[in-house]
């Protein structure tokens, strides 16, 4: 039987630094140091091989060319590797996850994006445990061989979470992301355990299709008491715009100004494209329980659901890139596509 091979992606961030010892300040090492700082690798009998971005990106500075980049390697060795693990910033990290989720249609192999909040050369690292779970993970596969997570998901701290529900909660502690409103999908202890009825699996009646459309033409609209009418026409009306992703109050209430409704009906009727979601980290959008809510449905506001706002964003983006007609991607807003709502 032929090994396993697994294809680690190293885009950048904490978990790839080692720390200048003339200044302090973290710089991007390359991937060579893993072999000597993580050991263990070469416990594994599996084919690990590396790829490095050239050079490293920051995740503050992942946008979608970067995301159609690394679409474009996983589907160029898909057929190659049995598992993908990527190694990236944990600042972004969410988006990345999100929008890759949908950039890789009817994915039949597992890709795990995972990173660290500590250097992994450093002692008390959390990258070692975290990038050694996740090529485990890749690696997992059922009796007959088929993966046990084909799906884009991201690892951390022992939680193994959809990527596409999955928001950065901490910016100090090890538990740095959650998935509020999707149960975990495997919890890693003794024993890695997984959640084998929330994983998603491809239709093995089509075939994995790549997607390398991204349109960033998209704002976030977030609501606030006293907001101004001057300022939301100045963001809602900034040329070019095709998406806006409107952060409401609790279960989708927004302030019952007759200005607001005007501003967002109009845009709806331009084509703007806008989708309500809740600024709780938990729980959905119900926009038919209070008039505050009814308002926006009925000015042609599109339910979000219980989607995260990384979520809603690379979605959009990546509806709007394929330029689908406007009933199509108002369809698609309410249907899960890749688990990223819960309907």
């Amino acid at each position: 039987m032929n090994r396993l091979t697994i294809l680690i992606i190293y885009t950048g961030g904490t978990i790839g630094m080692i720390e200048n010892p003339e200044t302090g300040a973290l710089e991007n090492f390359d991937l060579e140091h893993f072999q000597h700082n993580v050991p263990e690798l070469n416990r594994f009998n599996y084919e690990i091989d590396a790829q490095t971005f050239n050079p490293p990106i920051d995740s503050s500075d992942m946008e979608p060319k970067y995301w159609i980049k690394l679409a474009r390697l996983i589907s160029e060795q898909y057929d190659r590797y049995d598992g993908f693990v990527v190694l990236h910033g944990t600042d972004t990290m969410a988006y990345t996850a999100s929008a890759l989720s949908f950039m890789l249609e009817n994915l039949g192999k597992p890709v795990i994006i995972t990173g660290s909040q500590l250097p992994i050369g450093q002692l008390r690292t959390d990258g070692k445990e975290n990038l050694l779970t996740s090529i485990e993970i890749a690696a997992a596969r059922d009796a007959d061989g088929t993966p046990i997570v084909p799906e884009v998901c991201i690892f951390f701290e022992n939680r193994l979470m959809r990527g596409n529900r999955t928001t950065k909660i901490n910016a100090e502690g090890f538990n740095a992301f959650r998935s509020y409103n999707c149960p975990s999908l495997a919890h890693a202890g003794i024993h890695i355990k997984y959640e084998r009825h929330l994983i998603r699996r491809p239709d093995p009646t089509r075939p994995f299709q790549p997607h390398f459309l991204m349109d960033n033409h998209v704002i976030i609209l977030t609501l606030f008491p006293g907001i101004r009418k001057e300022y939301v026409e100045s963001v809602c009306r900034l040329n070019g715009v095709r998406g806006i992703i409107l952060k409401t109050f609790g279960s989708g209430n927004a302030p019952q100004k007759p200005w607001l409704i005007k501003i967002l009906r109009e845009l709806v009727d331009r084509g703007v494209i806008i989708v309500n979601i809740t600024q709780c980290s938990q729980g959905a959008v119900e926009m038919q329980r209070y008039g505050t809510g009814l308002q926006l449905l009925q000015a042609g506001v599109l339910n979000g659901h219980d989607s995260t706002v990384e979520g809603m964003v690379t979605k959009m983006m990546f509806l709007l890139g394929h330029d689908y007609k406007w009933e199509k991607i108002t369809r698609l807003m309410n249907e899960s596509i890749a688990g990223e709502i819960t309907v």
